[in-house]
């Protein structure tokens, strides 16, 4: 049980400096610091938040603009401070329990970290920490909480080690596209104006069906593109690659997408123009068996489980905290 005065005491600190440090906070994160929040005894500051935010911010900042980008940053600064205050929930829990990280634990977890980012250069290492204004100490406290925190999860969070078959089986017929290779075709088309608006659709319907019937007897279709079609692939032969299912138009889709290989469509009026389709290859739209993707959909499965077990653990912790943002 937190002390009451305690907690009024803190409280009153933020409510004193919370409308000055939103200001800074949000014009200019280096000015000044204040409480973000009060976790039962401990306090979260505005630069905590920051550290954590800071990378996503500035990817934030090179994507968006104005209202949304002002909308984004306060998104992903509300989420860091969630994530920090389940972690000192969790920090507390794991003084509560009068649990310890042996020291060894935290010096092996040193040398780990010298070996694979510094070559084993110990002096490299503690100049790193001190161009990052971090203490040896300090360092060795951020990687025991990060120990402590692990080691809690796995502790609080127990999981199946199987997931059941059943529920592997729903979750196949449930998400079959997730499984399921894109769908192409290569296309090529002509493509000629109907110019109806000069009166000219019949002799334009004429042309196409004078192309068609060429097509028909056996004309190349790369060449009568380049000759006849006033698609931007003319000069290609009328070659559009390889295109998936929602590039054309619904129409165009449909006859396409059912046209067997090498086969070439009938005239298609649309949109004031006729086209003439032909697929030269197929590939994709093919599903992989339950028993290939078992493996895939049991981890899937897995983590859900994990994710959802945590987020009840979490939530009991909250609910037995004082908790206040500011």
């Amino acid at each position: 049980m937190v002390r009451p005065f305690l907690i009024t005491a803190l409280a009153t600190l933020a409510l004193n400096i919370a409308s000055i440090c939103d200001a800074a906070y949000a014009a200019d994160p280096e000015v000044v610091d204040g409480v973000a929040a009060v976790v039962n005894s401990d306090v979260i500051t505005y630069s905590q938040v920051r550290a954590v935010v800071g990378p996503r911010e500035k990817l934030l900042r090179s994507q968006y603009t104005g209202d949304e980008l002002v909308s984004k940053i306060k998104e992903a600064r509300n989420a860091a401070l969630n994530d920090l205050i389940d972690r000192q929930l969790i920090l507390q829990a794991f003084k509560k329990e009068n649990y310890q990280i042996p020291d060894h634990f935290i010096e092996e977890r040193m040398h780990e970290i010298i070996q694979e980012n510094f070559g084993g250069d110990r002096n490299t290492f503690i100049k790193t920490l001190e161009a990052q204004n971090y203490t040896l100490g300090e360092f060795k406290k951020m990687e025991s909480e990060k120990m402590i925190v692990q080691a809690m999860r796995s502790k609080n969070v127990k999981l199946n080690r199987i997931a059941s078959p059943t529920k592997v089986e729903e979750y196949y017929k449930a998400h079959r596209d997730e499984f399921t290779s894109k769908e192409q075709i290569k296309l090529r088309m002509i493509m000629l104006p109907s110019h109806a608006d000069d009166g000219n659709a019949p002799a334009q319907k004429a042309m196409a069906e004078e192309i068609f019937s060429k097509l028909v007897n056996g004309a190349e279709f790369e060449q009568m593109a380049q000759i006849y079609s006033e698609d931007s692939t003319r000069d290609l032969g009328g070659d559009w690659g390889w295109v998936e299912r929602k590039t054309l138009a619904a129409p165009l889709e449909k006859v396409a997408f059912n046209l067997p290989v090498r086969k070439i469509s009938h005239i298609i009026d649309f949109g004031g123009n006729f086209y003439i389709l032909k697929v030269d290859d197929k590939r994709g739209g093919t599903t992989r068996s339950l028993d290939e993707v078992r493996p895939e959909i049991e981890k899937k499965l897995l983590q859900q489980e994990a994710q959802h077990l945590q987020e009840l653990w979490l939530a009991s912790l909250r609910s037995k905290a004082y908790i206040r943002t500011f």
